[in-house]
């Protein structure tokens, strides 16, 4: 037997999924092999340009393995190639451990060459003002130094970069869209560079880099199998490597526009703290976010990822329900009803017309409770006469919040008669008793006698995706089912994609991250032409970053490309349900979706579907179900944590989005005019971001202002 390894470059993956069927299944046959005996005569492995570390074998008749040699029994497959192409021009192939991050990096200059054709005549030549030692600087691969010193034009840019080494072609996409060498050296370089010097020779020493980003055999089944999630079971960019193998001392908080990878990084830490465990039977780790579907597939995955071994210690809930989870322990809560924001809203509202009170809007004193009162504890009238309200906006003096405290004392009465509890009050109740808790095991462990067993917490590690859209009750919550200390908790969110109006200050609730935060800024969903629209759709407000400080996506990008987005106006409503039907017609019907801001709408274009003769499925609160039709449809809200190859975003007029409600406010409440907006622009741009390859916008009658 032999003790050979066998690794798949990352790059050479894009490759891979290129390749028939058959020749999927050679490769994963081919490892195996490899592995057991590389010296095997059917393998027929030869070094290729005299010593040098490349080397070739036999995958089948018609396509050859190249790897390089790393050392010892160690080989990565840098590519996979036709037979007959691998002996011709060896001098094509050029290898090197990238000097700045420390990552082996391979490329066929010949195939890189077709991409930038020589021209006689042109424009001044992209990257003409950057001297060669900036470009190596900044990480640009050195055997494409003359390539890119040719190319002119955007076109040829995108079709380098399909062939270079990822650092590289990030490297340029951010130099061509104008960011400074500066911001390129903090945003892009200064993350994945190693941290020691790079010896350019050790090959063994780069292979465990996180800048060498490569899968050993046995994984690559899940990848063939599964596409892009077995992708990232095994795949990690070098920066989310990092985030999710770093020891924090504390909370620790990854940020990230849509398709970063905020999600897959939560899901390698949850299977890295379960790991660093010990044997064990118990559910030592929380995995929590807020939607009940998002819940259920984060589920699926981590089982994906990681096997029943790993999901036997973890805790998945979304958030409400653990609150009612820990709210009626003992008997708590016993015959109460537990109702929804919608419906705390509406309860609201008959009991201002009960009151008679017409100063007072339902929505503002929902979330004044909710994220206030309820979100900081606050038991007495003088306590909230004291409070912070960070995040709400308009300023209230005391004479007004004596008003409101007034109000939420008969609210509340009023949900006591009806035997009623909002899914906040349920929130507030849980972060109680597990406070209590958490205080109670504090005084027994330090009155305990010398040497005994401590009580423990409800949980060892806590991990948050989502993070935006927990409340600050939720927050307190989780805060006192986890000790202080290393590793305790691990948050992942954007809070551009906050679409449910909870605001917190993870500082002002004792989780305190600063100093242990980190951003990722490549999305690998969405094409750089939708991120750029998407992006624009935001506007110029100002994002929180969960602490008191701003966020925003400085250096969010996407190597992807794709066709520009389309926009189409249609007269009328019954216009745009045409046109709808017609696109969706043209379309193939897989990984498809239409997303309305309104409920009603999504019914409409359902309907409208049916009679084309087009299976489609509303998305419903656990989404779209166990077997649903190819095309799905759905209010935005219900899109959220989805993907879809091509997306139609209907309806998207003023008085929709935003809602005429809104608009409003503009002259009655422009505090909450200016947070609504904020909402509805955050809506938009999570249901732009879900889409992949292609996205339409559409609208009838005067379009949304969020539009260009």
């Amino acid at each position: 037997m032999s003790d050979a390894t066998l690794r798949m470059l990352d790059k050479a993956y894009d490759e891979v999924l290129k390749l028939p069927r058959a020749v999927k299944g050679a490769i994963y046959d081919f490892q195996h092999k490899f592995r057991e005996n590389p010296e095997s005569p059917g393998l027929q492995l030869k070094q290729l340009k005299g010593n040098s570390r490349l080397y070739s074998a036999r995958v089948n008749l018609d396509y050859r393995a190249l790897m390089l040699h790393a050392g010892n029994q160690d080989y990565v497959i840098v590519a996979i190639k036709p037979r007959q192409e691998v002996y011709d021009n060896l001098d094509r192939y050029a290898y090197q451990i990238n000097p700045v991050s420390g990552g082996i990096e391979f490329v066929d200059l010949v195939t890189a060459e077709a991409a930038v054709p020589e021209e006689p005549a042109g424009p001044a030549p992209l990257f003409v003002q950057y001297s060669d030692q900036t470009l190596l600087d900044l990480g640009v691969a050195e055997p494409l130094l003359a390539l890119v010193a040719k190319i002119t034009n955007e076109d040829e840019l995108h079709g380098l970069m399909s062939y270079a080494p990822q650092l590289t072609s990030e490297v340029l996409l951010e130099l061509s869209a104008g960011k400074t060498p500066e911001e390129v050296m903090e945003q892009i370089t200064a993350p994945v560079a190693a941290a020691e010097d790079v010896d350019a020779d050790d090959y063994q020493a780069a292979l465990d880099r996180p800048a060498t980003v490569t899968t050993e055999d046995g994984a690559l089944q899940a990848i063939l199998e599964e596409g892009d999630f077995g992708r990232w079971k095994v795949f990690l960019h070098p920066t989310q490597r990092k985030i999710v193998e770093r020891n924090y001392s504390g909370p620790a908080r990854v940020s990230g526009g849509p398709g970063t990878g905020k999600t897959i990084v939560a899901l390698h830490r949850v299977s890295k703290l379960v790991e660093q465990l010990g044997p064990g039977t118990g559910k030592d780790v929380l995995l929590t976010t807020f939607n009940t579907n998002l819940a259920a597939d984060l589920r699926q995955r981590l089982l994906d990822l990681s096997g029943p071994e790993v999901l036997d210690r973890v805790d998945i809930f979304n958030i409400d329900k653990l609150a009612v989870k820990v709210a009626t322990e003992g008997n708590g809560g016993a015959g109460r009803r537990w109702i929804n924001d919608a419906k705390a809203v509406e309860e609201w509202e008959h009991l201002l017309a009960e009151q008679d009170e017409r100063q007072w809007d339902p929505h503002f004193l929902h979330d004044e409770w909710t994220q206030v009162i309820l979100g900081q504890g606050l038991a007495t009238r003088a306590e909230y006469f004291k409070a912070r309200r960070a995040g709400r906006g308009q300023r209230i003096g005391r004479e007004t919040r004596a008003a409101i405290w007034r109000l939420v004392e008969r609210y509340v009465k009023r949900l006591d008669e009806q035997n009623m509890w909002t899914l906040r009050q349920v929130a507030e109740r849980a972060a109680l008793l597990e406070t209590e808790r958490a205080e109670n095991i504090a005084h027994a462990n330090s009155t305990a006698p010398q040497g005994g067993s401590e009580l423990r917490h409800r949980y060892q590690h806590i991990v948050v995706d989502e993070a935006q859209d927990l409340s600050p009750t939720h927050w307190r919550m989780l805060r006192a089912m986890v000790a202080e200390g290393p590793n305790d908790m691990f948050i992942a969110g954007d809070t551009h994609q906050r679409i449910y109006g909870q605001y917190a200050s993870l500082g002002q609730l004792g989780i305190n991250i600063r100093g242990r935060s980190a951003r990722l800024t490549l999305s690998y969903r969405t094409t750089h032409e939708i991120l750029g629209m998407a992006a624009a759709l935001l506007g110029e407000e100002e994002w929180d970053d969960l602490d008191d400080g701003n966020d925003d996506l400085t250096g969010y990008r996407s190597v992807l490309r794709g066709p520009q987005p389309t926009f189409q106006a249609y007269p009328t409503w019954e216009a745009e349900l045409d046109g709808i039907a017609e696109q969706i017609a043209a379309w193939p019907h897989e990984s498809v979706a239409i997303a309305v801001p309104e409920r009603w709408m999504a019914e409409a274009v359902a309907k409208r579907l049916n009679k084309a003769e087009i299976d489609s499925s509303v998305i419903g609160p656990d989404g779209p179900g166990e077997n649903p039709a190819p095309v799905h449809i759905g209010t935005m809200y219900r899109f959220k944590g989805l993907e879809y190859k091509r997306m139609i975003l209907a309806g998207v007029a003023d008085g929709a989005l935003p809602g005429s409600r809104v608009v409003e406010l503009k002259q009655t409440d422009p505090a909450r005019y200016r947070a609504e907006i904020k909402r509805a622009r955050s809506l938009l741009f999570v249901a732009a971001t879900r889409a992949r390859d292609s996205i339409l916008i559409s609208w009838h009658g005067k379009k949304s202002r969020f539009l260009p």
